[in-house]
């Protein structure tokens, strides 16, 4: 029995694959202007003292794991903090002093303001038609392979520096484009017009070695081979969960946690267009589950079941269905979580398209049975779902209710809760959407008690203006510009049309903090030592000597070697990071890692860019090679004098030992070869005296039987008296 339901599970699986196929030729061709995007950026990771800042509002809140960003939004990690962005096919990681904002971010572009400090980026995918830009107060940076990448700007904005451990990109500004490649680092300074040094790349530092261990759970994550690559969050299952094989339902995560514990249970609801309601859950691993897959009540246990693996995964901002959500159920809201081969109707206006992408990527479901649904609730306009049967509805426990205040305004639902019976359960109301307007708190989210009263940018850097190559979308409106328009449609957010009527006329073809670049030409810059930068504009870093560019690791010393960054054939895309390098010395490369287990390609056709190549023999090499140091020249050896034994002169001359062979002209001797070179050369130190090799001779022949001398009388005489008589 299990062997045929595994069976049927696998043609389930390969039916869905093809349908998917069918539905999904293109990503963009279907989707409508209404479409949300299908990925975001989640704020995985938090060190010290992190703020936000939602899109369109003015006062900065303490930043909270878990939380979706998007277009418009804002982070700054202050002295001592550090923050991850993540992004399934990236990773973003912020150093302290470090302010950015989303310009864009949608299915094809990720548009990055870095007003002041240093930010880390790890690029394990990108697809030809994607735009990856980071933009600065001088200079707009853009990605062109996967690879790792540092970029610098300086506190007051007039320089900025690029680093390419691994990987390819362009740096434009100021009419100009330079070129960067694996090992190089550029420094960029002035505005106007671009002064551009590049060398080669140098060890690592404290913010490179954390950068490197948040990678590697990535690398070495077992969840990867469970589900899609473009599931954000899905390393942090590892430890706080185990996979299992289900004969209904294949690989099944289960979280460890207490009992009685539920899905959709320990969070709250922030308000974040253009999805409108998204849950944020409180679990360190509390997103990957939530925003993709499907629960399913197992033996007992919820369980996890994460999308096809093929299919490129769709982000929604929560997978479930409300209860009593048209404002009756006693003031109350509920919700339960979807279970697998159900429909999921977002509350947003989406194309058919839209809603047939989101649902296969999360599920194993017909694409008839979506279609249906879709006449039903949104080209008809019916909100309640009455002829559908959800299996977590009856399951005990699943269900969660709170009054409709605090749903709508980002309270934590645990405290809230109101207790419900099965009754009341099985006679509400069934609903894909909350017909409830949010309050400026759930667009704050659940620390908007913080509110102006948490770190915030200096107002120079929070009012900078960067260099754009791409021109971004305008700043989103306000929420109070935006809440009237919502009040004629309760718990719907905005179109983009509507959107746009609400900016005014003179930013709706500009970006305010965004200064485009002019067209650029190719130009060539200053390879070697960058020029003297103000030790007190770096960002971020202790205080470096005056000829070290802003946040720069320290550089070796003048008998230490830069390191080479060796890319890694085993890693799919970006590569992996080279082993933790000793204190003062480069970094050495790293050995080889296995690669992620291979998949088939996702239905949605798009191409993927190739790794980054080495440099080519005739570009910069990632390391500039030194010329080795000629040989000294070999002197020919000097001849033996010809010497004779002291001997009495009454002594025959002896034989003469042979005559050594001459020495071989220097042209037909072999040069010696220089040693090899160590990978770090040792300090310097005084040359020893070249000792040239002794020529080469014949054996010479073995010297003749020495003949004793004579006796004189008086030792004949002696002898003679010595003798027995």
């Amino acid at each position: 029995m299990g062997n045929a339901l595994k069976k049927l599970g696998l043609w389930s699986a390969l039916l869905t694959l093809t349908l998917a196929t069918i539905a999904l030729p293109a990503r963009l061709s279907a989707q409508d202007q209404d479409d949300p995007p299908t990925r975001v950026a989640r704020i995985g990771y938090m060190e010290g003292s992190v703020s936000f800042l939602p899109a369109g509002e003015t006062e900065w809140v303490g930043a909270g794991l878990n939380r979706p960003m998007t277009t418009g939004d804002q982070l700054w990690t202050d002295r001592d903090s550090r923050a991850e962005l993540q992004l399934g096919s990236a990773s973003i990681r912020l150093s302290e002093n470090t302010g950015i904002s989303f310009l864009n971010l949608d299915d094809n572009t990720i548009q990055v303001q870095l007003s002041s400090g240093m930010i880390n980026i790890s690029v394990r995918r990108l697809h030809e038609d994607d735009d990856f830009e980071i933009d600065t107060p001088n200079d707009a940076f853009t990605i062109l392979q996967p690879g790792r990448y540092r970029m610098e700007a300086s506190e007051d904005g007039s320089y900025s520096v690029v680093s390419v451990r691994v990987g390819e990109g362009q740096a434009t500004g100021g009419g100009e484009s330079f070129d960067l490649r694996t090992g190089q680092r550029g420094t960029f300074s002035g505005t106007d017009s671009l002064t551009a040094n590049v060398e080669p790349i140098y060890a690592f530092d404290t913010f490179d070695n954390w950068t490197e261990d948040r990678d590697h759970r990535y690398d070495f994550s077992k969840s990867a081979q469970y589900l899609s690559h473009d599931v954000v969050g899905y390393d942090d299952l590892d430890d706080h969960g185990n996979w299992r094989d289900d004969g209904q339902y294949g690989h099944v995560w289960f979280p460890q946690v207490e009992v009685g514990w539920a899905p959709y249970h320990t969070g709250h609801w922030d308000w974040i267009d253009p999805w409108g309601y998204t849950w944020v859950d409180d679990s360190p691993w509390g997103y990957a589950p939530f925003h993709y897959g499907r629960w399913a009540s197992v033996g007992g246990r919820w369980g996890w079941i994460p999308g096809p693996v093929a299919v490129q995964a769709v982000y929604a901002p929560a997978l479930v269905v409300f209860i009593g959500a048209g404002g009756g159920w006693g003031g109350n809201i509920g919700w339960f979580p979807l279970g697998p081969r159900e429909v999921w109707v977002p509350s947003y206006h989406v194309s058919a398209g839209y809603m047939t992408r989101i649902n296969v990527s999360n599920t194993v479901v017909s694409t008839t049975v979506i279609t249906n649904v879709y006449n039903t609730t949104v080209v008809n306009n019916t909100t309640n779902i009455t002829n559908i049967t959800y299996a977590n509805r009856g399951v005990q426990g699943a269900v969660m209710a709170v009054p409709q205040n605090g749903f709508a305004s980002a309270q934590p639902v645990a405290k809230i809760a109101v207790t419900v019976n099965a009754q009341q359960i099985a006679s509400a109301p069934v609903s894909g959407r909350v017909a409830v307007a949010p309050t400026r708190q759930a667009v704050q989210g659940a620390k908007a008690s913080t509110a102006g009263h948490v770190a915030a940018p200096p107002a120079a850097v929070a009012n900078r203006q960067v260099v754009a190559k791409k021109t971004p979308p305008p700043p989103p409106p306000t929420f109070a510009a935006r809440q009237q328009a919502m009040a004629a449609h309760p718990g719907v957010p905005l179109g983009r049309q509507q959107v746009a009527s609400l900016h005014p006329a003179a930013s709706a073809a500009a970006h305010p903090a965004v200064k485009v670049a002019p067209p650029a030409k190719p130009a060539t810059p200053t390879m070697g030592k960058p020029a003297n930068q103000p030790a007190a504009a770096r960002p971020g870093q202790p205080a470096a000597p005056a000829n070290q560019p802003a946040n720069r690791p320290a550089q070796p010393g003048a008998n230490e070697r830069p390191a080479a960054p060796a890319a890694q054939p085993n890693r799919p895309a970006a590569e992996p990071a080279p082993a933790r390098p000793e204190a003062n010395r480069p970094a050495a490369a790293p050995p080889s890692r296995p690669a992620e287990p291979a998949k088939p390609a996702a239905p949605p056709a798009r191409t993927e860019r190739p790794p980054a190549a080495q440099p080519a023999p005739n570009r910069p090499a990632a390391e500039p090679t030194r010329p080795a140091p000629a040989p000294a020249k070999p002197q020919p050896a000097p001849s033996r004098p010809e010497t004779k034994p002291a001997e009495p002169p009454t002594r025959p001359p002896a034989a003469q030992p042979a005559k050594p062979e001459p020495a071989r002209p220097e042209a037909a001797r072999p040069e010696p070869k220089p040693a090899p070179r160590p990978a770090t050369p040792p300090p310097a130190a005084k040359p020893a005296e070249h000792t040239p090799p002794p020529a080469a001779a014949k054996p010479a022949a073995p010297p003749p039987k020495k003949t004793p001398p004579p006796k004189t009388p008086e030792e004949k005489k002696k002898e003679e008296e010595k003798k027995p008589s």
